[in-house]
């Protein structure tokens, strides 16, 4: 009699980081769970599976002759949450198969700490702390010298997927001009979501805060570099909130230890950062260690969407919460693996 293999190897993620109990007991009424999360699951032990698993959940290498030997996979849930470059998306295409992935749980989080880091850089919140802690303080009007209000301040958004449209929904409030420059999308969907579609240029030249949501294609590695920051007004606020690789990161600390911007990063082109990295010492530029989207509730919300949609997907019903790869971007995806949960 065949199995209902559900192969489970989810590294970087855990089943207890994603999932609660009751989740987990969802989970395993789909099929028989077998799980390797302190490692990636070994090549003769995912073999040895394939011809009776009909889930995956993590990020296994699926090339087409792996594929080959699953004929009764009906689904691959990336619970790490970027599409990596280790599965022949087209193949699972024509195969009927779901490459998709519960990305967007992040996107609440990453979007409530991105306007958090955008008031304290419009209003220096940050700095003033630190000038009254070393003594060195200025009040009232003479302590916002250098600051803006973020209501009503001209706002860019340089990509316009479910973290920028989470930002835009919060930020209504401040009644802000939101120009957005994404190139994979048509300007009618921009202009529904009450913003203008814009050229990089225009976001930048016309914006005081611009956020960065965009991913890293293999067209659009370092496309923010000195020219772009230079463009940017004087004192205006920029924030790193997807991936490094999508800005000239030298650039950008250049740009703000002239003074020219302020800027707010919770990403590094190398992760975890080394203790006598210079970033640390940047004056005018807010860290934070890649942790925006990490809260507890992001994680279970993640693998509560990877199973409602397993389950639809095993009553021959399509997803209903998960994002699906698309092969024709899917593809151009350059996204570094996370490390670190």
């Amino acid at each position: 009699m065949s199995r209902n293999i559900i192969l489970v190897d989810p590294l970087p993620r855990t089943l207890d980081l994603i999932m609660t109990p009751d989740v987990r007991r969802r989970l395993a009424q789909l099929g028989e769970v077998v799980v390797c999360e302190d490692r990636q699951m070994p090549a003769e032990q995912v073999e040895a599976l394939l011809p009776d698993t009909v889930l995956i959940f993590g990020q296994t290498d699926m090339p087409k002759e792996r594929l080959d030997r699953a004929p009764r996979l009906k689904a691959i849930i990336n619970v790490e949450s970027n599409f990596l470059p280790n599965i022949d998306y087209q193949a699972c295409v024509e195969r009927g198969i779901w490459v998709i992935t519960p990305a967007s749980a992040f996107a609440s989080p990453v979007a409530e700490a991105a306007l958090g880091m955008a008031i304290d850089l419009a209003r220096g919140i940050t700095k003033a702390d630190r000038q009254l802690r070393a003594g060195v303080e200025e009040y009232g009007l003479a302590g916002n010298d250098e600051t803006f209000r973020f209501a009503g301040a001209p706002v860019g958004l340089i990509g316009f997927g479910d973290l920028g449209r989470q930002l835009r929904d919060l930020i209504r409030p401040f009644r802000n001009t939101v120009r957005v420059f994404d190139p994979w999308l048509p300007a009618e969907i921009v202009e529904r979501l009450d913003c203008m579609p814009a050229s990089l240029d225009e976001v930048l030249c016309e914006s005081r805060v611009v956020f960065v949501f965009s991913s890293v294609t293999s067209e659009n590695e370092g496309f923010i570099g000195r020219r772009e920051f230079a463009m940017m007004q004087p004192g205006s606020a920029f924030l790193l909130m997807s991936r490094a690789a999508v800005v000239d990161f030298p650039a950008m600390l250049e740009a703000v230890r002239s003074g020219h911007i302020r800027a707010a990063t919770d990403v590094f082109p190398d992760e975890p950062v080394a203790p006598d990295d210079p970033v640390r010492k940047v004056e005018g530029l807010l860290l934070s260690a890649h942790r925006t989207g990490g809260t507890r509730d992001a994680f279970y919300a993640l693998g509560s969407m990877a199973v409602a949609d397993a389950e639809l997907i095993m009553k021959g019903l399509p997803p209903q919460l998960c994002r699906r790869a698309d092969p024709a971007t899917a593809s151009r995806l350059r996204s570094k693996p996370v490390s670190v949960s």
